[in-house]
């Protein structure tokens, strides 16, 4: 009779066994999420201080030609997130994350140093490769290392290591812009992020391994002839998956929300009589929250489901813009009480949607399809700027916020009627 053998488990390229979890990759996840607060910490120094130089050392008039910067790097993060799902193919998740750091080095130098608001817009296209390379690795790695079972907790505390450190970034540069003048002392921060992310980015190791142990566990084989590449992916991801577009629609939304009160809200608030430090705390409280957030939204979306969170998230996030206007009159009221309210919708969401885009993905075009969310998502950065610029010149500020809450809640809306929930093992 012949007997049929079991395949032999994969193992570590130092010849460990590898095992799924939480607890039992516990090191090399600790060493991940650190990594991704020197990955915010770097995206951090634009948050406050940028638009500004843009008006005030560089004496842009035009709310659009200001927003630019945001833009380009929309742009470059959107299309990097995209093609780093088709390089995981090609090179391992770690030479990647060793790739976006190298990339990222001239970034601080150039914010604190450019002659021109040309080099600003090309120092984020530099940013937007290193953050579409690094944050898609750190997310990915965390992902192979936990199994099905935990990923809401593991994108919520990958995503709150970075967005926390964006936030308190944000509210460090407003204080040393308040004491130093808007460059280069605030920018130069970003060298402390670029040295130990990428020293971090060396230690850490690979995670094909678990990968192949996921795709051997796995319940539910491969379809023969299903097409795993990118184009495919992103036809599935992108409109063919009632779910899958709904979340890649709810998390472009939820980014254009970003992009935009990146631009606007220093502009609003200081034409409202804030000054650099205000601005900052308003700036930095909306990510830290967004950030700290995600560490029970994400441990909650394992328990009740994605979608609830999605739904009310993006609900919560248009109030929000509406209190940003309703208590302008108070103009540090309004913008704390909006910052609060963006930052708690924002932290329901962000988990819940990568964890609803890796439930539907199956683990063999798993990158693919987070990286076709994330195309999607970020170019949310770049759609936000553009609409708020565009808008701002020709309705105000204000109308632009209020634009803002309307496509919020109609996302929230159609995330209702598109997800559905998936069994997770």
């Amino acid at each position: 009779m012949k007997t049929t053998l079991s395949p032999t488990p994969p193992t570590t390229r130092s010849g460990r066994p590898v095992r799924l979890g939480l607890r039992e990759n516990r090191l090399q996840f600790t060493l991940l999420v650190i990594v991704n607060v020197c990955v915010g910490g770097l995206v951090g120094l634009e948050r406050t201080t940028v638009p500004l130089i843009g008006s005030e050392t560089f004496g842009l008039t035009s709310d659009l030609a200001i927003f630019s910067f945001i833009i380009a790097f929309g742009l470059t993060k959107a299309l990097t997130n995209l093609a780093a799902g088709a390089l995981t193919a090609r090179f391992r998740r770690k030479q990647l994350l060793v790739a976006g750091w190298l990339i990222g080095i001239p970034v601080p130098f150039a914010l604190a140093y450019a002659p021109s608001w040309g080099w600003i817009v090309a120092a984020n296209v530099l940013l937007g490769l290193n953050q579409g390379l690094t944050w898609s690795m750190t997310v990915n790695m965390k992902i192979d290392l936990v199994g099905p079972a935990r990923r809401g907790l593991a994108t919520g505390l990958n995503e709150a290591a970075g967005y926390t450190a964006v936030g308190v970034t944000a509210l460090l540069t407003g204080y040393l812009a308040t004491a130093y003048g808007l460059r280069p002392v605030p920018e130069l921060i970003g060298v402390v992020f670029v040295v130990a992310g990428l020293a971090l980015a060396l230690v850490v190791r690979d995670t094909a391994a678990h990968v192949a142990l996921e795709l051997a566990q796995h319940p539910k084989p491969l379809p023969a002839g299903e097409d795993t590449g990118l184009r495919a992916t992103f036809a599935r991801t992108s409109w063919r998956d009632r779910s899958l577009r709904g979340a890649s629609q709810a998390g472009l939304v939820n980014n254009l929300n970003d992009g935009l009160t990146w631009g606007v809200f220093p502009l609003l608030f200081t034409d409202h009589g804030l000054g650099l430090a205000a601005v900052g705390l308003i700036k930095g409280l909306y990510p830290i929250l967004w950030g700290l957030g995600q560490i029970p939204t994400g441990h909650l979306a394992d328990r009740i489901g994605r979608k609830p969170l999605i739904v009310y998230g993006m609900l919560v996030q248009a109030v929000g813009f509406l209190l940003a206007l309703a208590l302008l009159d108070r103009p540090l009221l309004a913008g704390v009480t909006s910052a609060v309210a963006l930052g708690l919708g924002t932290a329901m969401v962000y988990p819940a949607l990568i964890a609803s885009i890796s439930d539907h993905a199956h683990p063999a075009w798993r990158a693919n399809a987070l990286g076709t969310y994330r195309f999607w998502r970020d170019i949310g950065y770049a759609a936000g700027a553009l609409v708020a610029g565009v808008l701002a010149d020709l309705l105000g500020l204000n109308a632009t916020v209020i634009a803002a809450a309307a496509l919020t809640a109609a996302s929230g809306l159609l995330a209702a009627r598109w997800i559905t929930e998936q069994a997770r093992t």
